[in-house]
C-alpha cells in the first residue's frame, strides 16, 4: 500500500495553522530564515516547497541567496546576525554546501534555540527527517516499542538522512543493520528485513529481487534523472505489489519532512516569548 505523505503532512499543517494563528494573536509571527549558498537547482526547488508550505500556514520566510564563493567566516557572520535578530525564530542552511565551507562549524554557529534543522549537537530540536520517519511509521501502526521486534535495515548513512535515523534507532534500543558503500553482498541483508529505510540518493539502488514480500519501505534518498525528474532509491511501480507499505517519490517522506521543520519553527517562536 502506498503511504500518502502529502495527506500526513496536510494534517500536521492544519494543526500548525491553528497554532500559528494563536501565536499571531499574541503578536508573534513565526519567521524562518533560509540560507542558500549558490544556485543548485534541486536546492532551489526544495526551498520553494518550504516557502510555499510556510506561507500556507502563516509562517514568514526570509531567503538569503549567497554567492557560491562565499567564505566560511562571511557565512558565520550572517548566521551571527540572524542569531541576534529577535524577529527570526529559526535558521536553516540548505545542504549541500560548497567544499570551502566547514559544515561542522556552520552547524555549531546556529543558536541551539533557532536550530530547527537539528544539526547543532546542542540543538533544542530533533531533525525533521527523523521526526518524519517515525511519524510515518506511527501512521501505519508501527510505534517505537514495536521497532524492537523488527529486523530493520538502513541503506546509506549520510548526515542529512541515514545517520540521524540510525542514531535514534540505536537510542531506542534497536539494532539496525547498516549498509553503506563498503558492505559486501548486502542483498541477503535487505531480503531478511521487515523495514527498510533507504537513504542513498541513487535511482534503483534497491531492486525488487532484494526485498521480501510484506516489507515496509521508506525512501529518504532522492536524485534527479536525465529529464530532471525526481527519483527515489527504488522503482515504486516494481515494488508496489511486493511491499506491504511504501513511500513514493515524490509525495512520500518529503512533505512530512517539511511539515516537521515548520512544526519545529512554530515551537521555536512559541519558546521565544517565554
Amino acid at each position: 500500500m502506498k503511504i500518502d505523505g502529502k495527506q500526513i503532512a496536510n494534517k500536521i499543517l492544519d494543526e500548525l495553522r491553528t497554532k500559528v494563528g494563536g501565536l499571531k494573536k499574541k503578536n508573534i509571527t513565526p519567521c524562518l530564515a533560509i540560507i542558500l549558498v549558490g544556485d543548485d537547482p534541486a536546492s532551489v526547488a526544495y526551498i520553494n516547497q518550504k516557502e510555499l508550505r510556510a506561507e500556507n500556514v502563516g509562517i514568514q520566510t526570509s531567503v538569503y541567496n549567497l554567492e557560491s564563493g562565499i567564505t566560511n567566516q562571511e557565512l558565520i557572520r550572517l548566521i551571527d546576525k540572524l542569531n541576534r535578530d529577535s524577529k527570526i525564530h529559526g535558521i536553516i542552511i540548505q545542504r549541500p554546501l560548497p567544499t570551502q565551507i566547514n559544515e561542522e562549524e556552520i552547524s555549531r554557529a546556529v543558536a541551539p534555540e533557532k536550530d530547527v534543522d537539528g544539526f547543532n549537537p546542542n540543538s533544542q530540536f530533533e531533525m525533521p527527517i527523523v521526526m518524519a520517519v517515525f511519524e510515518i511509521l506511527e501512521k501505519i501502526g508501527i510505534n517505537k516499542i514495536d521497532l524492537k521486534s523488527k529486523k530493520i535495515v538502513v541503506l546509506g548513512k549520510g548526515e542529512t538522512g541515514g545517520q540521524p535515523v540510525i542514531n535514534v534507532l540505536q537510542k531506542l534500543g534497536t539494532k539496525p543493520t547498516i549498509i553503506d558503500s563498503k558492505t559486501m553482498n548486502y542483498e541477503q541483508l535487505t531480503k531478511d528485513a521487515d523495514i527498510i529505510i533507504c537513504a542513498v540518493g541513487k535511482a534503483n539502488v534497491l531492486k525488487p529481487e532484494m526485498i521480501k514480500r510484506g516489507v515496509t519501505l521508506l525512501g529518504i534518498g532522492i536524485s534527479r534523472g536525465e529529464s530532471a525528474k525526481l527519483m527515489g532509491d527504488y522503482d515504486q511501480n516494481k515494488i508496489k505489489n511486493i511491499a506491504s507499505f511504501y513511500t513514493p517519490t515524490p509525495g512520500g517522506v518529503g512533505p512530512v519532512n517539511v511539515a516537521m521543520l515548520l512544526k519545529n519553527l512554530a515551537f521555536a517562536a512559541e519558546n521565544s516569548s517565554r
